[in-house]
């Protein structure tokens, strides 16, 4: 229910007015001139209107009091209706939880408009809303102004119909049904947006899961490794630790032999050198003997370098074969990251075809100079192999060199020591068998000399194979981890370990299958954690995806089931307006017949085609206008442009109050449509609004007795030399005579 009207520099309403609405009908009464007019225009402005010309002005400063000779003009203009809403539940008429609604409009004179409800400031849309949940539209179909009753009459079909659906309430379900849509139309640019994040992403996925799908085989290679590189450590152990054994047990036999001849053939020496010339030639062979240690001492120390730099050269001879067999260079990744960056920085810099054409050159360039750079550093690393085994093989033919001038001289000692015993042992003929037993045990001595020599050569050998070993196996703990080298030693007596031939074969393989996993790459942490985010991202987009999906079918079905909706409650209300309005144009002209007809759609001509599918939807979806049909009593009509001024203003006001009378709004602003009306007719009018009143509050703004005496509560509006329209109280008796 309209409780009242708060106006406060609107029009010529320059001072704070009220106008209180407690009656069922109330008359506006007024000369000329005076505002009364400007009331009802305050209603359009508080609900919303935005169209100046349904308010009577050209700018927004044309609806603020605009000043007097003797009245300042007013800064703003607000306008103020107060609702009643204390009925319960779905009887109120506001869905909001208050006893009294009041809607305010304020505007500035710089255009600016504030919205505010109970206070509370809101956009026009929440307005609209909830005037459109209380059956009061923004078509004005509750607002009739002076001159604007046929306005419905005169109004295109479409336009008609929206008139019409404002009035039946459906106004709301229009709201429903445009947020359904606007949500729609989101949903279905996410789901294009999703759509093209998934598109990007597809490339780099793919790309991502052939990188993994590499790990795996470089995994299996790892797996392959770890279980040979366990054989043949676990093999070349135990081979190591046999031959380590024979070789000191060797050793050591003859150094226990060589002392015992060494102790033998010297007491033999003594007694066999009893005179000067025995003892000088005694003197020649320790001398001779004591050269021939140094020989010995520094051909064992010759054979351990020699074994070092054969060890050297045949690690560095196995590694320059790998590199030569290798047909990649690995880049180091901030080598390639910075090649990506330069060629990025480039593409974002090229905004033009010329710029396009620079940026492929200098794009080209700079991945010529790095694959240039990197092919050079290839070729210098080979270099570097090819020189490093070059100095071995140097160092190697001079260490052979020296060994083979120790073993001439070592030759030379051995021939003069050899002289010198058979001068000694010919110095006695008479101790033959003793000079023989000399020459028996200094040939003894030579042999196990040599033994002793040849057994430190074999342990400087198997100390190399060690280490070789121990490089080996840093090798692959670094390539696969600690698992290939944690394994179970093997019995010595095992067949594997002395069957050299396989252990070179399992070697082999071991090789090849190093360099296999060392061209797949490392562990690729870095790329299964990518794979596995963009994995995660790519899931998420899939089911965000299909949570859009869904989301826009429902939509699509709310859309469907709201246009069911809005045809059904439509065709119920166009066969209760058309009940109402027959109704009212019978008493309106004493007969005749009155009626709202939908518009026929043109139908495409025969073979005409649409040019897509979405043009077909669209005319499928296209609604149907409303057309008056009238017929005069003893007059025919082919249209309403046909009627007079006096016919259309009662076929509107029929027509109005029929729309009124099938889904009433809470109030009904009437201004001056009865202007036109003849004393018969005005009656009528009065009758009608009678009628109305039952069911809707009635504010008339009029001039005609007849109007004014059928009112609860009359206004008068007066306007003074100051240009201020002010508001006069006149009991209902009074209003009566004035009137009469």
């Amino acid at each position: 229910m309209l409780k009242r009207l708060e106006i406060v520099g609107f029009k010529s309403f320059a001072k704070k007015t009220v106008l209180d609405f407690l009656s069922a009908t109330t008359a506006i009464v007024g000369p000329n001139g005076s505002g009364k007019s400007n009331v009802a225009e305050a209603f359009r402005f508080a609900l919303g209107e935005q169209s100046m010309k349904s308010m009577r002005g050209r700018r927004t400063e044309d609806l603020i009091f605009n000043g007097s000779h003797s009245v300042p003009r007013a800064n703003r203009a607000a306008v103020a209706i107060v609702f009643d809403n204390r009925s319960r539940g779905e009887h109120r008429p506001f869905r909001i939880d208050f006893d009294e609604v009041v809607i305010e409009r304020a505007v500035l004179r710089d255009g600016t408009s504030e919205y505010s409800i109970n206070g509370s400031k809101v956009r026009l849309r929440d307005i609209e809303e909830l005037l459109a949940g209380a059956n009061i539209g923004e078509t004005g179909h509750h607002i009739i102004s002076q001159g604007e009753a046929d306005r419905i009459l005169l109004a295109s079909p479409r336009d008609r119909r929206a008139m019409l659906e404002d009035a039946l309430g459906l106004k709301v379900y229009e709201f429903k049904k445009q947020e359904a849509q606007k949500k729609l139309v989101r949903t279905e640019d996410n789901i294009m947006q999703v759509n093209s994040l998934r598109r990007e992403l597809a490339p780099h996925l793919r790309f991502l899961e052939s990188q993994v799908k590499k790990l795996e085989r470089a995994d299996e290679l790892r797996k392959e490794l770890t279980s040979l590189a366990q054989t043949y450590f676990a093999i070349e152990d135990a081979y190591l630790s046999v031959e380590k054994g024979k070789a000191a047990e060797g050793k050591r036999d003859s150094a226990e032999r060589l002392a015992v001849t060494s102790v033998e053939l010297a007491n033999i020496e003594e007694q066999a050198t009893t005179d000067v010339e025995g003892a000088k030639h005694l003197e020649f062979v320790r001398k001779t003997e004591r050269e021939i240690e140094r020989i010995n001492s520094e051909r064992s120390t010759l054979a351990r370098s020699i074994g070092r730099v054969e060890g050297a050269l045949s690690v560095a001879t196995d590694r320059s074969t790998r590199v030569a067999q290798e047909s990649y260079v690995k880049v180091p990744r901030e080598d390639l990251s910075g090649l990506v960056k330069e060629v990025e920085k480039q593409a974002a810099e090229a905004t033009t075809p010329e710029a396009v054409l620079a940026a492929f050159t200098a794009i080209r360039q700079v991945i010529v100079a790095f694959v240039n750079r990197f092919v050079v550093s290839a070729e210098d690393t080979r270099f570097e192999e090819e020189h490093a085994i070059q100095t071995l093989q140097n160092e190697r033919a001079e260490l052979l060199a020296n060994e083979s001038v120790l073993s001439g001289e070592l030759e030379q000692a051995k021939s003069e020591l050899a002289q010198h015993r058979e001068a000694l042992t010919a110095h006695d003929e008479t101790g033959r068998d003793l000079r023989r037993l000399i020459l028996d045990l200094a040939q003894a001595k030579a042999h196990e000399e040599g033994m002793v020599a040849r057994s430190e050569a074999r342990e400087h050998e198997l100390a190399l194979l060690a280490e070789a070993l121990e490089r080996e196996k840093v090798e692959i703990l670094v390539l696969v981890g600690v698992a290939a080298v944690s394994y179970e030693p093997l019995s010595p007596t095992d067949g594997a370990v002395n069957d050299r031939s396989a252990h070179e074969a399992r070697k082999r393989t071991l090789e090849r299958t190093k360099i296999r996993l060392e061209e797949a790459g490392g562990t690729g942490e870095d790329i299964r954690q990518e794979h596995k985010e963009v994995s995660t991202r790519e899931a998420f987009l899939a089911t965000e995806l299909e949570d859009l999906a869904r989301s826009a079918e429902g939509l699509r079905a709310l859309i469907g089931d709201l246009d069911t909706e809005l045809a059904k409650y439509f065709s119920e209300g166009l066969a209760k307006v058309n009940a109402s309005f027959g109704e009212y144009f019978a008493l309106m002209f004493d007969g005749g017949n009155a009626r709202l007809v939908l518009e026929e759609l043109e139908a495409p001509e025969e073979g005409a085609l649409l040019e897509s599918e979405e043009e077909n939807n669209e005319k499928t979806k296209e609604r149907s206008g409303i057309e008056i049909s009238v017929s005069l009593p003893k007059k025919k009509v082919r249209s309403l442009m046909q009627l007079s001024g006096g016919e259309r203003a009662l076929t509107s006001i029929a027509l109005i109050f029929a729309m009124s009378q099938v889904n009433p709004p809470p109030f009904l602003i009437l201004d001056e449509t009865d202007a036109a009306l003849d004393e018969a007719n005005s009656r009528r009018y009065g009758d009608m609004i009678e009628n109305l009143a039952k069911q809707s509050q009635l504010i008339v703004i009029t001039h005609n007795r007849e109007t004014m005496s059928r009112a609860n509560t009359l206004y008068g509006v007066t306007m003074g030399g100051d240009g201020v329209s002010r508001l006069l109280s006149v009991k209902f008796d009074e209003a009566i005579a004035v009137a009469k």
